[in-house]
C-alpha cells in the first residue's frame, strides 16, 4: 500500500500513527463508593473506548455507603480478615477488592444523605486517606463530589442544624461545601458531577419542570409524567405495579453527565469533543450536557489546582 503513495503522505501516516499512540492514556482507577459511584461511571467505559485511551477499575462499592461505614468496614477487615463485619462488598473487603494493583487514581465520596453535614465526613475521610496514601503512595486520591437530589424529593441532605436541607439547592450549597472542605483539608481534587448536575437544574431553559397535566392523585399504569430533562430516575413503575419515584439516583441522561465530567476530569479531554451519546438522550440534550460539563471543570481548575499544591498528593500518573 505505502508503495503506491507519495513518500509525504506515507511520512504524515506514520507521525499521524506516533501522535496517536503519545495521547493515549491508559489509568487504573479505584472507586470507593456507592451507587452513585455506579451512576457517575456507567457510560465512562464508552468515552474512554472512543477516547482511544484504556480504563482498568476496581471498585469496593455497596448501596448508601458512607464514609463512615468504608472505614468501620476497613477498620474490622484489619483487625481480623476474617472478620464477616469487614466483608460488606458483596462478601468481600475492601482489601479484597483493592487487591495487588498498581492504582494510578484513587476516588472517595460520601453517602448522598449525609453529604451536606460536614461533621459526618471526619475523621473517617483522614483514616480512609491516610490507608490509601500509606498503601499506594504514588496515586492520586480524587473526591468525588455527589449531586443533589431532584427538586421535587420527598427529602433532602442532612445539615448541621439538625433535619434535612429544604431544597435542592440547599442540598447542593451544603453538599458542596462540606466536599471542598474535605478535598483542601487533604489536598485532594475534586470530581465536580454535583456542580454539572445543578448547573443543568438551576438553568430554567434546561431544568427538569413538574408535568401539571399529570393527575399524580390517580395514576394509571403505565402512564408516566413528562419528565423533560430530568437527570434523575424520577416516577416509574415498579415491577409490582406499585407508582413511585427515585428523586435520588441518575437516570440515564444524568449517568451520562456524570461520566463526562470523569473522563474530562480522568483523561483531561474536552467533553464537548465526545460524540458518544446513549440511547434515549436526546441528541440537543446531550450536546448541552457535554457544554455544561467542560464548563464546570473548567471552572474547578483553579480550586484543583491549589488544593492539589497545598498537599502531599502527587501522582506519576500524568
Amino acid at each position: 500500500m505505502y508503495q503506491r503513495l507519495p513518500w509525504v503522505c506515507v511520512l504524515l501516516i506514520q507521525i499521524c500513527i506516533i501522535v496517536s499512540s503519545s495521547q493515549a492514556k491508559t489509568l487504573r482507577v479505584f472507586v470507593a463508593g456507592n451507587s452513585f459511584s455506579n451512576n457517575a461511571t456507567r457510560y465512562l467505559p464508552d468515552l474512554i473506548k472512543e477516547g482511544g485511551h484504556e480504563l482498568i477499575m476496581g471498585k469496593a462499592v455497596t448501596g448508601g455507603c458512607s464514609l463512615e461505614r468504608h472505614w468501620k468496614a476497613l477498620d474490622a477487615d484489619l483487625s481480623s480478615s476474617s472478620d464477616p463485619a469487614g466483608k460488606i462488598y458483596s462478601g468481600k473487603s475492601l482489601r479484597e477488592n483493592f487487591g495487588t494493583e498498581k492504582w494510578d487514581v484513587i476516588t472517595l465520596q460520601q453517602y448522598s444523605l449525609q453529604s451536606s453535614k460536614p461533621e459526618t465526613f471526619e475523621p473517617y475521610a483522614s483514616q480512609l486517606v491516610a490507608f490509601f496514601r500509606r498503601e499506594r503512595p504514588n496515586a492520586e486520591i480524587l473526591v468525588h463530589q455527589t449531586w443533589a437530589y431532584r427538586s421535587d424529593a420527598a427529602k433532602f441532605g442532612l445539615i448541621s442544624e439538625g433535619g434535612n436541607a429544604t431544597d435542592n439547592k440547599t442540598m447542593w450549597e451544603r453538599s458542596r461545601a462540606a466536599y471542598h472542605l474535605m478535598a483542601k483539608t487533604h489536598g485532594l481534587r475534586i470530581i465536580p458531577t454535583g456542580d454539572a448536575f445543578w448547573a443543568v437544574e438551576s438553568d430554567s431553559n434546561w431544568s427538569y419542570h413538574v408535568d401539571p397535566d399529570f393527575d399524580f392523585t390517580s395514576p394509571k399504569k403505565p402512564a408516566l409524567p413528562q419528565q423533560v430533562h430530568s437527570l434523575h430516575v424520577g416516577y416509574k413503575w415498579d415491577k409490582e405495579g406499585k407508582f413511585g419515584k427515585d428523586a435520588n439516583h441518575a437516570n440515564v441522561a444524568g449517568e451520562y453527565l456524570g461520566a463526562l465530567v470523569w473522563y474530562g476530569m480522568l483523561f483531561d479531554e474536552n467533553p464537548e469533543n465526545v460524540k458518544f451519546t446513549p440511547p434515549g438522550v436526546d441528541h440537543g440534550f446531550a450536546a448541552h450536557l457535554r457544554l455544561v460539563a467542560q464548563q464546570t471543570l473548567r471552572e474547578i481548575k483553579n480550586t484543583n489546582t491549589k488544593n492539589r499544591s497545598s498537599g502531599p498528593n502527587l501522582t506519576s500518573a500524568r
